[in-house]
């Protein structure tokens, strides 16, 4: 099978594990950087071009699509859609985990647990927000940020105020959310592939932190998941259109709740907290179910 990686960068941890999976199962894999690909879009027949020459004959594309490229990398994705490629991750999927707002509002449609969560324009709504999701102390998040940038707990309702305002006053996009206290700064990484969870790690944040992503320095454990975290899971990722996601949860007094499903989810941390393959579980989920023009949008979305 002919592959293509989409990733701006060929020495990342998971885009180096995604070629040697699909090398040692025989497949033919080329990386391209996804922000170098252009396209005619005007022709009947659709076409990707990189440095000058056609991509053409894949059979699949992994997207790795980073959050501030998912503009144009959703773009380019749509076009081998478009063209009948198989990919990972659908680009309507993709748009829908990134924005952070969408993806909850379709999430609470289908009654999943979330944290309680607020969203506001105006300034003159911010007590009233602040009181919809239990008061201080509570977390803002910038609709935009990644890997825990952009998160803040306020711990007071003055803090809350001052930090809402402050963003507001930078016209950026925020939403609030219950603090779930009882979680104790930890988290659960969910990797779903197709209908199942294939691994799970629990996150730890570092003390003085109540952030739990590993790159701000938090732990990684193995974790053995309930039966309803597993199927929080699945079913966050299958709402969201997703063959491949991290689901974050998070324990709470009422149950699991989604926290956030990541479309392009990092593979290092996970392999390494449970010794597992699963690069070539990606890999082997692509041999079993990619087929010409399968893209249930068909690049329409």
């Amino acid at each position: 099978m002919k592959i293509l990686i989409l990733s701006r960068n060929t020495r990342l941890y998971s885009t180096r594990r995604l070629v040697e999976a699909a090398k040692s199962r025989g497949h033919e894999v080329r990386v391209v950087d996804t922000l170098h690909c252009y396209m005619d879009i005007t022709s009947l027949d659709p076409t990707v071009h990189y440095k000058g020459d056609e991509l053409s004959g894949f059979e699949a594309v992994i997207p790795r699509i980073g959050a501030s490229i998912t503009f144009y990398g959703t773009a380019v994705l749509r076009q081998f859609e478009m063209m009948g490629v198989y990919p990972l991750n659908e680009s309507v999927a993709i748009s829908r985990a990134r924005d952070k707002l969408r993806s909850l509002q379709l999430l609470s449609r289908k009654g999943v647990g979330l944290p309680v969560t607020g969203f506001a324009h105006s300034p003159d709504d911010i007590q009233d927000v602040i009181r919809i999701v239990g008061g201080a102390p509570l977390v803002i998040k910038l609709l935009e940020g990644t890997q825990g940038i952009g998160v803040v707990l306020a711990e007071t309702q003055k803090a809350a105020e001052s930090v809402i305002e402050a963003f507001m006053g930078l016209s950026a996009n925020i939403m609030v959310q219950e603090f779930i206290k009882e979680a104790g700064g930890s988290d659960i990484r969910c990797f779903v592939i197709g209908e199942k969870v294939v691994a799970a790690m629990k996150r730890t944040a570092k003390e003085g932190e109540f952030r739990s992503n590993l790159h701000r320095g938090g732990r990684a454990e193995i974790i053995k998941l309930t039966p309803e975290e597993r199927s929080t899971a699945v079913r966050a990722a299958n709402i969201l259109g997703l063959n491949v996601a991290g689901v974050d949860i998070l324990r709470s007094n009422h149950g699991p709740v989604v926290m956030e499903v990541n479309s392009s989810p990092g593979l290092e941390g996970i392999e390494s907290a449970t010794g597992k393959d699963i690069a070539g579980m990606m890999i082997e989920f692509i041999e079993k179910n990619a087929k010409p023009n399968k893209t249930r949008t068909r690049g329409k979305g």
